[in-house]
């Protein structure tokens, strides 16, 4: 089955950086385009970042533009996210999603991750 697998969450100071990972295992990794969401304790689930199939092209969320950077390796079947600069409000669970355009919307992907948490201390 198909299993998306986030890493590389935590807790870092603001204006530090991290780098989430997301492994895809069960889908053939290089047809799908890939998200990036995150959800705030009693918020809504919010985009944040998407790549299509081939890394040609790439979105982002308003409030990340130009801090994160999403990229994708199709030899590892693996999407990534560098988040530079962090903030407070950054703080979330991450997830990667896979669909098949690289959409903002969260009903455009058919495959979730579990998340992994963001931290990040003022």
């Amino acid at each position: 089955q198909v299993q998306l697998v986030e890493s590389g969450g935590g807790l870092v100071q603001a204006g530090g950086s991290l780098r989430l990972s997301c492994a895809a295992s069960g889908l053939t990794f290089s047809r799908y385009a890939m998200g990036w969401f995150r959800q705030a304790p009693g918020k809504e689930r919010e985009f944040v970042s998407a790549i299509s199939w081939g890394g040609g092209s790439t979105i982002y969320a308003d409030s990340v533009k130009g801090r994160f950077t999403i990229s994708r390796d199709n030899l590892k079947n693996t999407v990534y996210l560098q988040m530079n600069s962090l903030k407070p409000e950054d703080k979330a669970v991450y997830y990667c999603a896979a669909g098949r355009t690289p959409g903002r919307s969260p009903y455009e992907y058919d495959y979730w991750g579990q998340g992994t948490q963001v931290t990040v201390s003022s």
